[in-house]
């Protein structure tokens, strides 16, 4: 951005707050168009929720959940991330790695440690360079639930918790196999994700009013709820069930270049993309320390309860 280019960056914007809102500023500052990747927000069904949240169809928004789950006899962390036996830092042409580089320890990015090829090609099984399933994961989830319920720009939150553990894939992994969040915003409602990579049988993205539920994903499905079916249908022309249609939406580099040509704006920008990741991160330093982790909203820092 600083040498005048637009940039499209693949999820998770960052690895650490402080790196976000470095780059959320920098993007601010030199006023270039900035996507962040990740895949749902280019989902229509989120930015049709939005609408409905907006206008009160369910009533006061109180609570969501969503999961993205894997399940596969080899864990998808090793099958898709195989290592190279002929790549190293010994090796020349396009075959060489410079490690030392790569860890970034001279920037205190990563600790400085020996070659170690499963760290290097299977990175996401290890904190000192990701957040496993949460950053992997769970970014893609929460971005197009603050849409849904937040708007374009997300929201940051207030109070974040994490739980879990490494219950089955133990081959020597840091990150755990079983990963389950839950965050309060300050617009007064509250978030449960869960990412687990030992039963593909999520929970579905779901959004709880006072008047209704809302179900996301396809089309937007809404119907009343408890003692308020009355007023469900006075916020949905009368009727006591209701679905949204879709309409087409450009896949997230299509739409980043639309932008680019002053055609619209992108479906993740970086406000978004760095409220999202300040959620998650949160998230992974709460199951590491075993602590709550609040957000300072004045001095934009995380702070432990």
């Amino acid at each position: 951005m600083e040498a005048g280019k637009h940039v499209y960056c693949e999820k998770p914007m960052t690895h650490t707050v402080e790196q976000a809102i470095a780059l959320r500023n920098a993007a601010r500052r030199y006023r270039k168009v900035f996507q962040v990747g990740p895949n749902a927000t280019a989902n229509d069904s989120y930015w049709k929720a939005h609408e409905a949240v907006a206008a009160g169809r369910i009533g006061k928004v109180t609570w969501a959940h969503g999961s993205y789950n894997r399940n596969a006899r080899v864990c998808l962390f090793n099958e898709h991330q195989k290592i190279d036996p002929g790549a190293g830092p010994d090796k020349t042409g396009d075959d060489h790695i410079d490690w030392d580089m790569w860890l970034g320890h001279r920037w205190g990015l990563a600790p400085k440690i020996a070659w170690n090829p499963e760290h290097f090609f299977r990175f996401r099984k290890y904190w000192p360079y990701n957040g496993g399933v949460a950053t992997d994961l769970l970014y893609h989830k929460l971005a197009p639930l603050l849409i849904a319920i937040a708007g374009p720009n997300g929201e940051y939150p207030t109070r974040v918790n994490a739980n879990g553990g490494l219950y089955i894939e133990k081959d020597g992994r840091d990150i755990p196999d079983t990963f389950m969040l839950t965050a309060d915003f300050p617009s007064q409602w509250s978030l449960f994700l869960v990412s687990t990579l030992t039963n593909d049988a999520g929970i579905p993205d779901r959004i709880y009013g006072k008047h209704g539920t809302m179900e996301l994903g396809g089309e937007p499905s809404l119907r009343w709820n408890g003692d308020f079916k009355e007023e469900f249908k006075a916020s949905n022309e009368g009727r006591e069930e209701a679905r949204i249609p879709l309409a087409p939406r450009r896949d997230l580099e299509g739409n980043w270049i639309d932008a680019i040509r002053g055609k619209g704006t992108v479906h993740c920008n970086v406000e978004l993309g760095c409220a999202t990741m300040v959620t998650i991160k949160m998230a992974v330093e709460s199951y590491r320390q075993r602590k709550t982790m609040l957000w300072d909203a004045r001095q934009e820092r995380v702070v432990t309860a």
